[in-house]
């Protein structure tokens, strides 16, 4: 009798214990960033044309969600591209060429703007090292100040990005190598490691390629695919099960029905 008890409290302390990890995974929800201060200046015109494609590898802008609500960061925040997919919040501030009456607007990162050695980092070279930049999308630095300012101040802040549905894995590459795009990451925007897991192998780790792409080399068609992700600035994983059938091709994009909080 004495064993059974022993056992069945240690069957409850395991089950107490398995399930306050399940919570914490679950619960975990990021958080907004304390306001800091940078400069804003923008990039192409009203139409966002030249913001299609950028560094991050997200191509069509419009097609996969971000619109024109995007900015492109400097060295610094982009994090050789650990960045991309993460959401600011960018106010207008101090400043005559500022709109009175907005708050904020909330873009997406899905671009470098790269260095400018050959002009002064406070005449030019804004991107420049250790200047933490945002060179925004036109449409979207028209909502917080006059475009005629060419440059502001602003307060910006890191938040949660918030995305209608799960995960989305454009793929390229070919039957021995899979480049995966990764588009459409809630929580705090960004990845740091991705694993694939077809139906007749173990969790393969891949490694990052640039911007938002990961890579495996392996053979992996004729495989259904599933994904093992973790956020860069959480640290959360979350695994999308079956995201591409077993005769998935490059050129296509699937997608999953999990994502971050």
């Amino acid at each position: 009798m004495a064993s059974f008890l022993r056992s069945s409290s240690f069957s409850l302390l395991l089950l107490s214990w398995m399930l306050a990890i399940i919570s914490r995974t679950t619960l975990a929800v990021y958080r907004p960033s304390p306001w800091q201060l940078a400069h804003a200046t923008f990039y192409g015109d009203e139409t966002a044309s030249e913001t299609m494609g950028g560094a991050c590898g997200y191509g069509n802008l419009f097609l996969n969600g971000y619109g024109t609500d995007t900015v492109a960061l400097s060295s610094t925040l982009f994090n050789n591209g650990y960045s991309c997919g993460a959401c600011f919040q960018i106010k207008c501030y101090q400043s005559p060429w500022c709109f009175k009456n907005v708050q904020f607007t909330t873009v997406t990162a899905t671009n470098l703007c790269p260095p400018n050695w050959s002009q002064d980092s406070n005449a030019g070279g804004w991107c420049n090292p250790p200047r933490a930049h945002f060179d925004m999308a036109k449409p979207a630095f028209m909502k917080i100040a006059q475009w005629k300012a060419g440059i502001v101040p602003i307060m910006y802040r890191r938040v949660p990005c918030i995305r209608a549905g799960g995960l989305r894995f454009s793929f390229q590459g070919n039957g021995y190598w899979l480049l995966v795009y990764v588009m459409n990451v809630g929580g705090a925007g960004d990845i740091q490691n991705m694993w694939v897991k077809g139906t007749s192998s173990g969790w393969i780790k891949m490694s990052h390629n640039w911007g938002a792409s990961y890579q495996a080399f392996a053979t992996l068609k004729g495989q259904a695919l599933s994904f093992r992700v973790t956020s860069y600035t959480t640290k959360q994983t979350i695994i999308a099960w079956n995201v591409a059938p077993s005769n998935w091709n490059v050129g296509l994009t699937y997608k999953s029905n999990t994502n971050f909080l």
